[in-house]
């Protein structure tokens, strides 16, 4: 048994640049606006305090959880043990012989509107998605036909110990929703994309395009984690939960989007519990009657409520 406020005092002395507290609500962090607290929310300012506190948490044996701008995430109500590093904060944005060079804070809407700006293509498909770089990279982020495996050239990771590591595209694995980075739980730091020059009038009429469709289609006025679900072979997930009859089907607070039966929004102070008993409610109804198994996209971590274990991990 750990205490958290050691825990505290040890990394103040060894962070130069970052922000620590204690039971930091992380409903604060996340698009669905649910989370319990983490018992030790670190925001890191630089790649090496990152560093630091991995080799910290390495060596004491405490969990580490990163965290983006949890878009496409869902924290269970009994929050995060151990440590959260937060990395948003790691949004240096460059570019330079046609490669765009971001922090895994970024949010890749903002590389897609640099991209865009310097008249460069590629990343036109990305200017809607939500994420963050470091989770776009995480999950091999993709839209409208375009992946982030289509434009990247490598990342910066660092592993459980703190050591920083280059990988090329090629290193990465990259496929439908799925990369290296999952696989052997890297944390992203940084990411450079090789882009084409373009013309910026054609750059900025596709991504018109896509906003609009976007803006159409999606329920953008109510929290929500995005695509609920991976596509599944040979059809789409909204298509299957609207033709089982449950668009607008409610468990708490949380209801399947009547604009896209792909989506889960919070539309009455929904919990992260409501979304994980919808979300088997959806996953059980579309597999009943049709016979296909609904896979998450989303990612739920943490604790439920009643684990929460209080000041120790």
């Amino acid at each position: 048994m750990v205490n958290h406020t050691q825990i505290e005092r040890d990394l103040k002395a060894l962070l130069d640049h970052s922000e620590i507290k204690l039971y930091e609500p992380l409903k604060k962090y996340t698009y669905t606006r649910t989370g319990g607290p983490a018992d030790i929310h670190i925001t890191v300012h630089d790649i090496e305090d990152a560093s630091r506190v991995l080799e910290y948490s390495h060596e004491n044996d405490i969990p580490v959880t990163y965290l983006g701008n949890g878009s496409n995430i869902i924290i269970r109500d009994g929050g995060i043990r151990g440590i959260v590093l937060n990395l948003l904060e790691l949004d240096d944005l460059s570019e330079s012989d046609n490669i765009i060079t971001a922090g895994s804070g970024r949010a890749i809407i903002d590389v897609s509107n640099y991209a865009r700006d310097l008249s460069l293509s590629g990343l036109e498909f990305a200017c809607g998605i939500p994420g963050s770089v470091g989770g776009a990279v995480y999950m091999n982020a993709g839209a409208y036909g375009g992946e982030i495996k289509d434009c990247l050239l490598e990342v910066t990771v660092l592993d459980e110990t703190g050591k920083k590591i280059v990988l090329s595209n090629a290193d990465l694995g990259l496929d439908y929703r799925k990369s290296i980075v999952q696989e052997n739980g890297y944390v992203v730091v940084e990411a450079k994309f090789e882009l084409e020059p373009g013309d910026i009038a054609d750059i900025e009429s596709s991504m018109a395009d896509l906003t609009e469709r976007r803006e159409t289609k999606q329920p953008l006025e109510f929290p929500s984690c995005g695509s609920v679900f991976q596509r599944p072979p040979g059809n789409f997930a909204g298509k299957l939960i609207q033709e089982a009859g449950l668009q607008g089907y409610r468990i708490g607070g949380v209801e399947v989007s009547r604009k896209h039966a792909g989506f889960m929004v919070n539309v009455d102070h929904g919990t992260a519990g409501d979304y994980e008993a919808l979300i088997e409610h959806v996953q059980n109804t579309v597999n009943r009657q049709f016979g296909v198994e609904l896979n998450r996209e989303v990612r739920i971590i943490g604790d439920p409520l009643y684990r929460n274990s209080g000041n120790h991990i």
